[in-house]
């Protein structure tokens, strides 16, 4: 739910009435402290309204940021890719596997932006990307599409239905490292899910329902399962799924070929990829909602903002990531356009205003927050 769908929800109350209560009760709330409190906050109608409002004139995509960002992204990861395999000074093959991982992480991340784009927005952007990213790293669109978002659903967020969520916060300190490192095996499961999974389930059709409900969706809840694809979306889920078999099974006759070298510096490479989106999820929400359901200032203020002067933000939560908090309040601004809504609602709603609240200075903070949390009694 965007704050536009929020306000055409609830029209009624004034601004003034609706604003500072939330904000009253934002800092009754001691820093650290976690659970339900966040169920309990009504809506700020002068931030959802300035939100709506003030950003309207920047919220097409733009295809002159669009693909050269994207296409950059891609070659870049693709020839330092290249040359982490291909040199034989270790010291240099690190070091390009290090760029690799980054800009690979840059360009993976527009699955974000596909996910909340409008199908007319930017023509061919989404095959475009499958066909370069998605399909060669076997992490096609469809794995986010329709799953994300159920994420910013205002009936979902933060509940036992919201595929993205785990409170985090109120769960083990040990559940952070596992949490994070699980990632690394990421890269080589993707690859026996399209390799093997996949072709076998066509022909054991048990297989395929469990590989779809369990293995088919970026999701962090252990218990989400997803329901059977349909109509456009089935068929789109076909070709890509096909593309992403095929290369798959490429990828192997050909290590199994010619040796697995490359493959397995591949495979380091992108599970670092995978390891660096993981931290930024740990940093994305402060996950302290036990299950209720939210309003969207509540959401908003169990999200996160990194804004400037965090010079380093722009490379661990590329695309637009670092506003994550606000992305909750608008999903369908594109990425480009997220630095001047941030400025434009500064300015506006001020610097004790709710909508300053979820702004942090950056990942290190962030992440102490949340150990703290998990070493908390409840």
């Amino acid at each position: 739910m965007s704050a536009q769908e929020a306000l055409e929800v609830n029209p009624q109350p004034c601004e003034g009435a609706a604003a500072a209560p939330t904000q009253a009760r934002v800092r009754a709330v001691a820093p650290g402290t976690v659970g339900s409190w966040h169920a309990q906050i009504p809506e700020d109608r002068a931030m959802l309204r300035a939100a709506a409002q003030l950003t309207r004139d920047i919220a097409k995509a733009r295809p002159e940021i669009y693909w050269p960002d994207m296409l950059g992204s891609a070659a870049l990861g693709y020839a330092a890719l290249a040359g982490a395999i291909l040199v034989e000074n270790t010291v240099l093959a690190v070091a390009l596997g290090l760029f690799a991982s980054i800009a690979l992480y840059r360009a993976l991340l527009f699955i974000h932006e596909i996910t909340h784009m409008h199908r007319d927005a930017l023509p061919g952007f989404r095959f475009g990307w499958n066909l370069l990213v998605g399909i060669p790293m076997l992490i096609p669109s469809f794995m986010y599409e329709g799953v994300h978002a159920q994420h910013h659903s205002r009936k979902r967020y933060g509940t036992i239905a919201d595929p993205e969520y785990l409170p985090l916060a109120l769960m083990k300190p040990w559940s952070l490292p596992v949490f994070a490192l699980t990632a690394i095996l990421l890269p080589p499961a993707l690859l026996i899910r399209s390799a093997i999974l996949v072709p076998l389930g066509v022909i054991i059709p048990p297989l395929r329902t469990l590989v779809w409900e369990r293995a088919s969706a970026l999701a962090i809840n252990p218990s989400y399962r997803r329901e059977k694809p349909k109509g456009d979306f089935a068929r789109m889920v076909f070709w890509q799924e096909l593309g992403c078999s095929v290369w798959a099974m490429a990828v192997l006759a050909a290590s199994f070929t010619y040796g697995w070298r490359p493959l397995l510096i591949a495979l380091s490479v992108v599970s670092l990829t995978a390891f660096l989106n993981q931290v930024r999820t740990l940093v994305a929400h402060l996950w302290e909602n036990e299950g209720e359901e939210m309003t969207l200032t509540a959401q908003y203020l169990d999200s996160v903002n990194v804004p400037p002067p965090g010079f380093l933000s722009p490379l661990w939560a590329p695309v637009g990531l670092r506003f994550h908090a606000l992305h909750h309040l608008l999903p369908s601004m594109p990425y480009h356009s997220l630095t001047e809504c941030h400025r434009r609602l500064s300015a506006h709603l001020g610097l004790e205003s709710t909508y300053e609240k979820a702004s942090y200075p950056g990942l290190l903070p962030l992440l102490g927050r949340l150990v703290r949390g998990t070493m908390s009694r409840r």
